[in-house]
């Protein structure tokens, strides 16, 4: 091989690397301030204040946090599986974070353009649960157990809905890949797929709640049931890390509803210099929605939970599906 063919896969290589920790470090920032966001308009539908002591107006509040977890002491409990119980939070971190490689920001920026991107960051969104899993029984804690079991049960249940509600959107793109999905909403009248496709976005964003484990749907940690659930014997990094998985979770299940649903990066006008500012309003929007859900509605109970998914969900996306199904074949 030629010294300039070396030249030209070590350059992309270190691009690569680059555009890797640029994202990576964008969405920890994004992760930081989601949790300042959501504790101030909590407070504020709660006719509270919220954080406001560091920084102005508490701004500095995420990165106090941080070293606050940072410096407290890392415990392992006696009796605990010790392998399984230390990279079980990694293994929620990484497949919740590396859904965001598969999101196109604009038409020219994507970090990995696979052909099943969209079936790719279904398989990590199940795999990340397997953290959670894993956590409950590596603990040796009968209240992580516990919320170890809800959980696999959650993600069954709710996997399948979300999983039926995206192939509706399937059909109508004729492709997996992302960005194709999105090119193919510019082509309908009216830019987006949420308009013949509301069915089925309304089932993706209850599943994709379900999936996060957040309010209302949030029985694997169940405060007042089981403490605090899977995560009940970790503690300092190894919690935050759940933490961070958390809300990693969040922004790349906003922003797969933004791909698949609202149009993508696309808006009603161009705005000059700034090609993705029309995909992050869509998902400021989709994470306010996740934080007002959680400040008004309480938590189900495990059975209305499992009915949700099995006795509702499921079935009205089967629906969706073959009514999607047969207009695509008609048309």
């Amino acid at each position: 091989m030629e010294w300039s063919s070396w030249y030209s896969i070590i350059f992309n290589f270190i691009l690569m690397v680059i555009a890797c920790l640029v994202v990576a470090g964008i969405g920890l920032l994004h992760v930081a301030y989601l949790t300042y966001a959501e504790r101030k308009i909590i407070a504020r539908m709660q006719q509270r204040l919220g954080p406001n002591r560091v920084g102005p107006r508490g701004l500095l509040q995420p990165f106090a946090d941080m070293i606050k977890l940072l410096g407290k002491e890392d415990l392992t409990p006696s009796g605990v599986d010790k392998p399984i119980f230390w990279t079980a939070p990694l293994i929620s971190l990484v497949c919740a974070g590396t859904g965001l490689a598969l999101i196109p920001l604009w038409s020219k920026f994507v970090l990995s353009n696979i052909n099943v991107g969209l079936l790719f960051i279904l398989a990590l969104s199940a795999l990340s649960s397997y953290g959670v899993i894993l956590s409950g029984w590596g603990s040796n804690s009968r209240y992580a157990f516990l919320g170890g079991l809800r959980a696999s049960a959650q993600v069954i249940s709710y996997e399948i809905a979300m999983s039926l509600s995206l192939l509706s959107v399937v059909l109508m793109a004729g492709s997996l890949n992302l960005q194709d999905i999105v090119k193919a909403q510019l082509n309908t009248p009216y830019k987006i797929y949420i308009i013949p496709q509301i069915v089925a976005f309304v089932v993706f964003i209850i599943s994709a709640i379900a999936e996060c484990n957040r309010t209302p749907f949030d029985l694997p940690e169940c405060e007042n049931e089981l403490v605090a659930g899977y995560f009940v014997e970790y503690a300092a990094m190894k919690f935050s890390i759940f933490y961070l998985a958390e809300y990693f979770g969040m922004i790349v299940m906003s922003a797969l509803a933004v791909t698949c649903f609202l149009g993508g990066w696309a808006g009603p006008f161009e705005i000059p210099y700034v090609p993705f500012f029309w995909f992050l309003v869509k998902l400021y929007l989709l994470l306010f929605f996740y934080i007002w859900v959680r400040a008004t509605l309480p938590r189900y109970r495990y059975d209305q939970l499992m009915g949700l998914g099995w006795k509702v969900l499921i079935p009205v996306a089967l629906a969706n599906l073959f009514v999607t199904a047969v207009f695509k074949l008609i048309l």
